[in-house]
């Protein structure tokens, strides 16, 4: 049974950074895409950013290239997210993903989640 486990998230001022982890277990996951999407209430979740497990290739979206690293870890089959220069309107709620596949934009196109974990960013 996969299970992606976040943490990380938390309370920091505008211009601050945090790095959200996102633990994943119960296969392998060397074919799998690893992504990140993020949730405001009364809105779609939005992709935020994307790695391939095997050679790493990433993709982020617009509104956070340059501030956002994504990054993984094979041995230990975690991957994060290295967020900088926060804004508030990166407040939300922050999910890690994954799907058997190359990289994909909408969240239908993923196949487990992980329960979320809230980044507030104040100014």
């Amino acid at each position: 049974q996969v299970q992606l486990v976040e943490s990380g998230g938390g309370l920091v001022q505008a211009g601050g950074s945090l790095r959200l982890s996102c633990a994943a277990s119960g296969r392998s996951f060397s074919t799998y895409l690893m992504g990140w999407f993020r949730q405001t209430p009364g809105k779609e979740r939005e992709f935020v950013a994307a790695i391939t497990w095997n050679i790493g290739i990433t993709s982020y979206a617009d509104s956070v290239k340059g501030r956002f690293t994504i990054s993984r870890d094979n041995a230990k089959n975690t991957e994060y997210l290295q967020m900088t220069s926060l804004k508030p309107e990166d407040t939300a709620a922050y999910y890690c993903a994954v799907r058997q596949g190359g990289l994909a934009y909408s969240p239908r196109s993923y196949d487990y989640w992980g329960q979320g974990t809230q980044v507030t960013v104040s100014s």
